[in-house]
């Protein structure tokens, strides 16, 4: 097996890895999310204490198929993060048993085939008698803090914190559904236009309100690309004060064919003449730096 063959290999166990720490996620690298990439980056640097960049994801692991190999630096952090002690072991230890282990079938034998079927049945009794047991849930709406008028559904996301991992929280109708495992549960509430919130529950029953206070200027960028401003000059001037000037802005194509990349100048040339196809751009992530200003965001196309 080629290293490149390998190197294919090597991302099947990085996402095994993966979905270990995020069991709600059953895709494939295509269907690898915005919020997936940034969840492995950060376990990444958690595991290995090395760093590892969105657009180097974009290029080496999103892609069905890759023509070349990355640098061995990056095959050695991946590999770490894989539970390896680096690349050279990986293939070391792998070579001969990826193909058979990306192919493998059932040996036939019946007695080890009512074996796995009893497991499996007596696995789902019990999934089905955990689930059937009483949860006990809070609701919660989602309100701006300042307007007391709930929050579109599509611009926050909602996780819990169970054994230092993120579950994600599903939100209708600006309202979430938690269900209370232990005494006290952290729910966190994250959107590009309001400050982070994490917020402990205590096992009361109720339907209670979270208050999310906005972030100004990432509220003021998503009325510069939803209005219709004429302004040109005034617009200048107040996007040179919420902008950083190292700003990063990564678009994300339609169709996954990619991303695109823009500086403060190229971005603030974009949202100075309004567009229709700049009004039905959905922010997903805005960073501010130390003073506040926007140094970083994540669009959808």
């Amino acid at each position: 097996m080629s290293e490149l063959e390998l190197f294919q290999f090597l991302k099947q166990k990085v996402l095994l890895t993966y979905q270990k720490q995020y069991p709600y996620f059953q895709g494939n690298w295509k269907s690898f999310s915005s919020q997936d990439i940034q969840n492995l980056i950060d376990s990444i640097s958690e595991k290995t204490k090395q760093s590892i960049s969105e657009k180097w994801i974009y290029t080496h692991l999103k892609p069905e198929l890759n023509s070349k190999l990355p640098r061995k630096d990056m095959l050695d952090i991946l590999s770490q993060f894989s539970g390896f002690s680096g690349w050279d072991e990986f293939v070391f230890k792998n070579r001969e048993v990826a193909f058979e282990e990306k192919i493998k079938l059932p040996k036939k034998n019946n007695r080890n085939s009512f074996i796995i079927v009893g497991i499996v049945v007596a696995v789902t009794i019990a999934g089905l008698l955990l689930y059937s047991q009483k949860k006990i849930t809070q609701k919660f709406q989602l309100k701006n803090q300042f307007t007391n008028e709930t929050i579109s559904t599509k611009e926050v996301k909602a996780y819990t914190i169970e054994n230092n991992k993120k579950v994600e929280v599903p939100i209708q109708n600006a309202e979430i559904e938690v269900e209370l495992k232990d005494e006290k549960t952290k729910v966190v509430i994250q959107s590009p236009y309001y400050k982070k919130q994490e917020v402990e529950i205590a096992k009361v029953s109720g339907k209670n309100e979270i208050l999310l206070q906005p972030d100004d200027y990432a509220m003021m960028l998503k009325a510069f690309m939803k209005s219709d401003i004429k302004n040109w000059e005034t617009r200048k001037i107040q996007l040179d004060k919420i902008l950083s000037v190292d700003l990063e802005v990564i678009v994300m194509l339609k169709n996954d064919l990619g991303i695109e990349y823009f500086n403060k100048k190229e971005f603030s040339e974009k949202l100075i003449v309004p567009t229709e196809s700049l009004k039905k751009m959905q922010i997903l992530e805005i960073k501010n730096n130390e003073a506040g200003k926007i140094e970083f965001i994540r669009i959808k196309q």
